[in-house]
């Protein structure tokens, strides 16, 4: 059975998939041979997707937690604050066509994202699942989504899904399936046939229902 935080692991999968392929594209670049083709073209997408789940969670997750947990949230919204600075600088760098200033940022991003993101799972997320209701869950949950821009929608899900593994894809496909009204539902299952192209079939045979 699905649950509310299923969502939420899928983003950060992605997350992590997305600035380890951009860190390893800066690495090549300043080693030499390789060039910045993919960093330029995902960075500032990668960025604005972190800004809205980052605003997301303050908006709705932390608020709903401090009130069963004070205080927990509270670090986790400083590490927003340094991921701000990572990525205002990641973007003067870019522009400032800087290489090894590329590399270091990029690298320094990789690792406190991937810390922040272990962090919120271990702690601050265990005590969310422990300590609110599985409806509050999926009521705030839902709302984290609502930070989107609804013309962004379709370029999130061409981010989201070819990012994340099979369990993850049919996690949100159920978690949709269950939160969207129908046509909300069947125009985003368009979009995630499109981005999926060839593997939609798995999805399919995951849940055959949507045939």
């Amino acid at each position: 059975m699905v649950v509310p935080l299923d969502g939420i692991r899928a983003f950060h999968n992605a997350f992590r998939k997305d600035l380890s392929a951009i860190d390893a594209a800066a690495y090549s670049a300043a080693q030499g041979p390789g060039n910045l083709d993919l960093v330029l073209k995902r960075y500032t997408l990668f960025c604005e997707i972190l800004d809205w789940h980052a605003k997301g969670e303050e908006e709705y997750v932390f608020p709903a937690l401090e009130n069963v947990a004070p205080l927990v949230a509270e670090a986790y919204e400083l590490d927003h604050r340094g991921l701000d600075i990572l990525s205002e600088s990641l973007d003067k760098a870019i522009k400032a066509s800087d290489t090894l200033r590329i590399v270091r940022t990029t690298s320094a991003f990789n690792f406190f994202l991937d810390h922040h993101l272990d962090s919120e799972e271990a702690h601050l997320y265990r005590i969310f699942n422990e300590r609110i209701s599985l409806p509050d869950q999926g009521m705030i949950i839902g709302k984290t989504s609502q930070k989107i821009p609804k013309e962004r929608f379709a370029d999130v899900i061409n981010w989201l899904f070819p990012l994340v593994g099979p369990d993850d894809r049919e996690n949100l496909v159920r978690i949709w399936q269950q939160a969207l009204p129908p046509p909300v539902f069947a125009g985003a299952i368009q979009l995630v046939k499109v981005a999926l192209g060839n593997d939609w079939a798995d999805v399919i045979r995951r849940i055959p229902e949507l045939k």
